[in-house]
């Protein structure tokens, strides 16, 4: 007899009742040069109400986190008014491997299209140097159009994906 276990990944709004889980959050030091932890993300969503936190829950338990920014979030990246920004996106560095981000990054689009109806694209600024995450967008979707952007920490490459 063979036992078939199956992983269930969704994409949720943050609720309050994932905070307990969320403080938890773990990044590699490395990891944290390029994006926010869950905590700091959600108190820039405080401030911002253009700002979305979602959870990637992993069999409902949470195992990453992003924010989706519309309106100025955008601005400095796209002059496409119907365009949403993916920003503060990661993977609980315990559950990295498990295909979360590939699969998160593939249920994105269908998120989007259902929360925000009048969005036709999806874009997000990646780190030149950060190789792993940029495999994992354009694995998802997202493409490489030249556009380039200076960050905190060096050049930004502009990813985006056509809703």
């Amino acid at each position: 007899m063979t036992t078939v276990r199956k992983e269930i990944i969704t994409l949720e709004f943050y609720k309050p009742e994932y905070s307990e889980k969320l403080e938890y959050y773990h990044l590699s030091k490395e990891q944290k040069k390029y994006t926010a932890l869950p905590s700091e993300a959600l108190l820039a969503c405080e401030r911002d109400e253009e700002r979305y936190p979602v959870v990637i829950l992993y069999n409902q338990t949470p195992a990453g986190f992003f924010v989706l920014h519309e309106g100025k979030g955008v601005e400095p990246y796209s002059e496409n008014v119907h365009a949403i920004l993916l920003r503060a996106y990661s993977i609980h560095e315990h559950l990295q491997g498990r295909g979360i981000a590939k699969t998160s990054i593939k249920l994105l689009p269908l998120f989007v299209k259902e929360n925000f109806p009048d969005k036709n694209e999806i874009i997000l600024a990646v780190n030149h140097l950060n190789k792993a995450a940029q495999h994992v967008y354009q694995a998802g979707g997202f493409k490489d159009h030249g556009v380039r952007s200076m960050g905190m920490n060096g050049e930004q490459f502009i990813f985006q994906m056509k809703l």
